[in-house]
């Protein structure tokens, strides 16, 4: 008997640049789809560099290191947004097909370029100006307001970069932080939705379920998919909102559109060219998860059906606390609750970092976001609710 044997045939390979928990779930994905997943990850102990075994060491911000990574993969995608912009072009421009291009992901790297964009495309948006001093401020809090909510113009997420600002001196601390803002009209909202859509290269979409996003101190705590009470045709008017941007944009695979509902309308808020925490639901609620749809878009592969399968999904995120023994407390979780789902990230435990989630289905939303609360208390806290 030989003592070699023919190379197993080999799937499309995807690189994707950041090795987190985005990348961590896209290879859970990527096992059942037969597609080789490679990472390019800071460290060795980053969350998908633990489960992915074609690893590449670097630094997103290096070009020698993103060329590295691409070499030889049918696709290139992120978990991230912190590529450099000019380094996606080079890489276009070297032949990689990469998804999104930097023209579409700009758009969710900059708050400034996509809210000049999404309002020239005449996309719900709140009113919104760059600012560069007190005086700026000062003057658009006069046309519309106080709070005036100021952003990082890049680099903020889960809160972070975000500033509820109800006077001139709340203002003046952020603007001496140096960093580059622009300030946006605070948005009397009745809740915070999401729609996440896919978009493959040759132009097929589809979109998942409008979702209602629960967020605490910035952070979101709760998925509940479908948002509950929401008029079927004003869903499928924030469903083509979002569509329509993806298509605008030129955006090849997942987009996220966070959403206010408000009395008249939709007011888009913030997007996200990638798999989305308000898309976790998708792993164990949706005919194809979030993860295979983006690996779907990125090879230019019939997208899936985004069909929930069950009524009612609830994604609760697990939020570390001051114990980091989450393990020693998954046994109770699987006895009182079998039909619950978990997912951890594999990151070390800080108090208020996601370090994974859990999900549960059913028909009554009240009874479903109870298991989901539960289980993710418990785990992180230790207690009952």
């Amino acid at each position: 008997m030989s003592s070699t044997s023919p190379e197993s045939p080999r799937g499309p390979v995807v690189g994707m640049i950041g090795a987190g928990q985005l990348a961590r779930m896209t290879q859970q994905a990527a096992i059942a789809l037969g597609v080789e997943l490679r990472v390019l990850a800071g460290s060795p102990d980053e969350s998908a560099a633990r489960v992915v075994a074609d690893v590449r060491l670097g630094d997103h911000r290096s070009l020698p290191d993103l060329r590295d990574l691409a070499k030889g993969c049918d696709a290139v995608t992120f978990d991230h947004e912190h590529v450099p912009t000019e380094h996606i072009r080079a890489l276009a421009a070297d032949g990689f097909a990469v998804h999104p291009g930097a023209d579409a992901l700009v758009h969710a790297q900059d708050k400034a370029v996509m809210r000049e964009r999404l309002t020239a495309i005449g996309v719900p948006c709140p009113a919104w100006r760059r600012v560069e001093t007190s005086a700026d401020i000062e003057g658009f809090a006069t046309e519309n307001g106080w709070p005036v909510v100021l952003k990082a113009v890049r680099g903020g997420y889960d809160g972070r970069g975000v500033w509820v600002c109800r006077s001139a001196d709340d203002a003046a601390e952020v603007l001496a932080s140096g960093v580059p803002l622009m300030a946006e009209a605070f948005v009397p909202f009745e809740r915070e939705l999401a729609v996440l859509v896919a978009r493959s290269p040759h132009g097929q979409g589809v979109s998942y379920p409008v979702v209602e996003t629960v967020q605490r101190d910035g952070i979101c705590v709760e998925v509940i998919a479908p948002a509950q009470g929401l008029d079927p045709e004003r869903a499928a008017v924030a469903q083509g909102i979002a569509l329509r941007i993806a298509k605008e944009l030129g955006v090849t695979g997942l987009l996220a559109v966070e959403m206010f509902e408000t009395a008249s309308g939709f007011v888009v808020n913030e997007l996200a060219m990638r798999p989305h925490n308000s898309g976790h639901w998708t792993i164990d609620g949706a005919r194809t998860s979030q993860f295979e749809q983006h690996l779907r878009a990125v090879l230019d592969l019939p997208l899936g059906s985004p069909a929930p399968s069950a009524p009612v999904v609830v994604m609760a995120n697990l939020l570390g606390g001051d114990d980091p023994d989450v393990f020693s407390r998954y046994e109770h979780v699987m006895a009182h609750d079998p039909g619950i789902k978990v997912h951890f990230y594999g990151k070390e435990v800080r108090p208020g970092r996601k370090i994974g989630h859990v999900t549960a289905l059913g028909t009554d939303v009240d009874e479903v976001r109870a298991r989901a609360r539960h289980a993710a208390v418990y785990l992180c806290e230790g207690r009952y609710t």
